[in-house]
């Protein structure tokens, strides 16, 4: 259930992440309250995984997760680079992601 709720937060995060694009530096108020609101709850469940999950790999997997799923939004939404090493290394990201997840007892 810890790698489950790890997951969650990890999406979480992606949702501040990205919607600190959209706040314009704090400046409109909607995707402003979203983000905050995204990053407490991202926090809130990374706090709970960690619980059982070891510290080192609920944050590596946390923060992971959160790099991957910003990067492919911004090359959806943004239209940011799909240069060969950039997608190469989004891949490192998630073998390492699923490397930490084999290595880890649940």
């Amino acid at each position: 259930m810890a790698w489950f709720i790890l997951l969650i937060a990890g999406l979480f995060e992606i949702g501040w992440a990205v919607g600190l694009k959209y706040t314009e530096g704090f400046s409109r108020l909607v995707p402003s309250v979203l983000t905050a609101g995204a990053m407490i709850i991202s926090l809130a469940l990374l706090g709970f995984a960690l619980k059982t999950l070891p510290v080192g790999t609920g944050y590596a997997v946390w923060t992971g997760v959160g790099a991957v799923g910003t990067a492919i939004l911004g090359i959806v939404l943004f239209g940011e680079s799909m240069a060969p090493m950039r997608l190469a290394s989004i891949g490192l990201i998630v073998a390492g992601i699923i490397s930490l997840k084999f290595a880890t007892p649940d």
